[in-house]
């Protein structure tokens, strides 16, 4: 939201009000208050009228410094809030006559007693600083009032994140409303905002508030990235990296590690689409099509229509088209494959649950006591107040019989458009509840399947989101059309998201709204089977690839297979993702934060820490990208590039650009056909581009996600040495993807000539 009127004025009919100094300080055994009046004290007299701001400085995490203000203390808790660490770290604070000085870990913030300026620094120097509107209090019309906080942006400084964003990367000079919609992806509205921003100098800001909060990032004031919330209290952590890695593993340990999905997870999820026609014989025919064409399939996705019309949600088979639900799920489990139902939170006049849920008090109520409902979407709707434990052990129990036949997922689709003219069971906050709804809804589906099957096999795949969704894998980008630039505008918002805190992304491959052509569709396959997590899914017409053309099949099979035996490497950057919350589908500048290069890249991105990928986005099958510094090798071809330089080459639709970081061991499975199987039997480890006198280290783990071994390379000029921890079956070794051997079993050590 913006509050001046150009560089000079203040928009008519508000008011602006800030620190001027620093008047008091208490101190306690966690933190520090300080007590700063809104204008100079020159008498006695200046202490009367006029607000003075509370500020507290805390850390609960070390190089993690929390910024409470409030102007008026006194107004009616409200909540929900995110479920953020509370453990309290020791906070260093020295005093003299000019400044305070406040350290946790490397970072430090000094704030001067006289003019109320603040500058955060860490051991690297300086990150950003304010002046003394760098917190203000606001009066503006309506006898609404605001908080600001307001940091400084520095020549050349990039921010990133607030959730899946579509519009550029890029953050600078956007206006950002933290504000869950329905809006595709398409525009500047989201389905999953996070109030988290991530600069390339190494620091985030998270602003902790699930109510609306407004970002200025350059926009209003080009030099200030700016937030605010209405009325009389802000909070914000400022976190430090120094690397970006740093910064985003430390903002998901304040606000939740993702959960490690299931391997299966990550093999390819084929659905039969929104508003296609479909029974049990539309199914067998996509699956048996799969098999018979030799592509690889690991998850079947039941979308809408297995409910019946007008009565979504209902959680009934409509036995119109599925006579015998429970033996139809048994014939597809024994054909090796896991089974998605889509559910949503909202519960249709025509449902039977309707009456239930407003006999019972389950749905959300207006303020006179009825049930709030609308016709956007389903005729007559009402939505599931998940204040209400009841109302979710309800849910829960409706969902638990479809587990009980044979389900083992949920797309939990929808979320965004919650109402705020309602009145919640536990009184909770209509303005904080709108984006916080998402979370609630998606931890009570994740839950039940915790329960229900164990964490290990846990997994839901969420459109919506707020912070802390995270720890609810897997989500995915919403309505995207089916064109290149709903590709790259999905990638975009993928990468805002996963540098959100967000460690698995997917998208719907070819497009969801009308019918790519089949050149779109099979870049956009090797695109989506180069993802975290891959599904064919659309609107109205069948995703499955022989629809396309026949090279779709072959290009389908051929991306389907590659990531199958990639499984170790991804699987083990899925385990490391659960332990640090670096995502597994990163930006460049998360990974190369040195190179001012990547600063701005957003059609590119690495898998894992390893495998760059650059998917193709025009007729023309031009690749466009950028290697970093280092003797890069194509994972498919072999072929060495030296980086440091811009590229452009040609693919057909078997390739893409898709390069091997130099000083990498990619651990690579004996099995192209299921995702799911023994990692460590017949691994074969590719040894690539190993630097003279560099020593390198993989952590290997299983399909459980267990860790059994590591292997190191170390080199010498003329000679690598081997060593294999924890495997006892049999590997085989590849240097550049040439030279091969295959030690014998137990062999822990073996040296290659080079």
């Amino acid at each position: 939201m913006k509050f001046t009127d150009g560089n000079w004025l203040v928009r008519e009919g508000y008011q602006i009000h800030f620190p001027r100094l620093i008047h008091e300080v208490q101190e306690d055994d966690n933190s520090v208050t300080l007590y700063a009046p809104c204008k100079f004290l020159n008498h006695r007299g200046d202490t009367l009228d006029g607000p003075l701001l509370t500020i507290n400085i805390s850390s609960p995490l070390e190089d993690t410094l929390r910024v409470q203000t409030w102007h008026y203390k006194g107004g009616k808790a409200k909540y929900p809030n995110f479920e953020v660490l509370d453990n309290v770290n020791k906070l260093q604070v020295k005093e003299d006559s000019s400044f305070i000085i406040f350290t946790s870990g490397n970072l430090t913030l000094t704030l001067d007693k006289k003019s109320f300026s603040i500058s955060f620094a860490n051991k690297n120097g300086k990150l950003t600083d304010t002046d003394g509107k760098g917190l203000a209090w606001i009066e503006g019309p309506e006898d609404k009032t605001y908080m600001r906080g307001q940091l400084r942006l520095g020549v050349g400084e990039h921010l990133y994140g607030l959730g899946e964003r579509f519009t550029p990367f890029v953050k600078n000079g956007q206006s950002v409303d933290i504000w869950n919609k329905d809006g595709g992806t398409s525009s500047e509205q989201s389905y999953k905002n996070i109030p988290f921003y991530l600069s390339s100098k190494g620091y985030g800001v998270f602003v902790n508030h699930p109510e609306e909060v407004s970002f200025e990032l350059g926009s209003e004031t080009v030099s200030r990235s700016q937030f605010s919330v209405e009325g009389e209290y802000l909070d914000y952590y400022f976190i430090n990296g120094p690397s970006p890695k740093e910064v985003v593993s430390r903002y998901t340990e304040l606000t939740g590690k993702p959960a490690l999905p299931p391997a299966w997870s990550f093999g390819l999820w084929l659905s039969t689409s929104f508003t296609t026609e479909y029974n049990e014989e539309t199914v067998n025919h996509f699956v048996d099509g799969m098999a018979k064409r030799g592509i690889p399939l690991s998850v079947f996705h039941f979308d809408c229509f297995w409910m019946k019309e007008f009565e979504w949600s209902n959680f009934i088979w409509d036995r119109r088209n599925f006579p015998n639900p429970e033996g139809m799920l048994k014939r597809l489990k024994d054909k090796g494959l896991k089974i998605c139902v889509w559910i949503n939170p909202y519960i249709a006049q025509k449902s039977p649950l309707f009456d239930e849920g407003m006999k019972k008090g389950y749905l959300i109520k207006k303020p006179n006591g009825d049930v709030w409902q609308w016709d956007l979407w389903q005729a007559g709707m009402g939505i599931v107040d998940f204040t209400n434990p009841d109302a979710c052990a309800w849910f829960q129990e409706k969902l638990k019989a479809l587990l009980d036949m044979g389900v083992d997922s949920f797309k939990t689709d929808f979320g965004e458009r919650i109402p705020t003219d309602v009145v919640y069971y536990d009184g909770s906050d209509p303005q904080k509840m709108h984006n916080y709804y998402a979370y609630k809804y998606n931890e009570v589906v994740f839950d039940l399947l915790k329960n229900e099957k164990g964490k290990e096999e846990a997994i839901v795949f969420a459109r919506s989101a707020t912070t802390g969704g995270q720890k609810f894998p897997v989500h995915w980008g919403g309505d995207c059309d089916s064109t290149y630039d709903a590709m790259a505008e999905s990638l975009r918002g993928g990468l805002s998201l996963t540098t959100s805190g967000f460690g698995y992304w997917s998208h719907d491959i070819g497009g969801f709204e009308n019918t790519a052509t089949p050149d779109v569709f099979k870049r956009w396959t090797a695109f989506g089977l180069l993802s975290s997590h891959s599904r064919f899914h659309g609107s109205s017409s069948y995703r499955v690839p022989w629809n396309f053309d026949e090279e779709a099949v072959d290009v389908a099979r051929h991306f389907t297979n590659l990531k199958n035996s990639m499984m170790p490497y991804i699987y083990g950057q899925a385990v490391e993702n659960s332990k640090t919350g670096i995502p597994v589908m990163r930006s460049m500048v998360l990974e190369f934060p040195d190179d001012p290069l990547c600063e701005a890249l957003d059609l590119q991105y690495m898998l894992g820490d390893s495998i760059l990928v650059a998917p193709i986005f025009n007729e023309e099958g031009l690749g466009s990208f950028y290697l970093p510094k280092g003797r890069w090798t194509h994972l498919l071809t072999g072929e060495v590039i030296e980086g440091g330089t811009w590229i452009k080459e040609r693919y057909d639709y078997f390739s893409l650009p898709l390069f091997v970081r130099p000083n990498t061991i990619l651990p690579v499975g004996a099995n192209e056909e299921t995702p799911v199987y023994d990692y460590n039997d017949e691994v074969t480890f590719r040894i690539y581009q190993v630097d003279e006198g560099k020593t390198i280290t993989r952590s290997l783990v299983d399909a459980k996600g267990n860790e059994t071994g590591s292997i190191t390379v170390s080199r010498t000029k003329n000679e690598m040495e081997v060593a294999v921890e924890g495997i006892t079956e049999a590997y085989h070794i590849e240097i550049a993807g040439k030279d091969r051997i295959s030690p014998e079993r137990g062999t822990k050590k073996v040296k290659l000539e080079l």
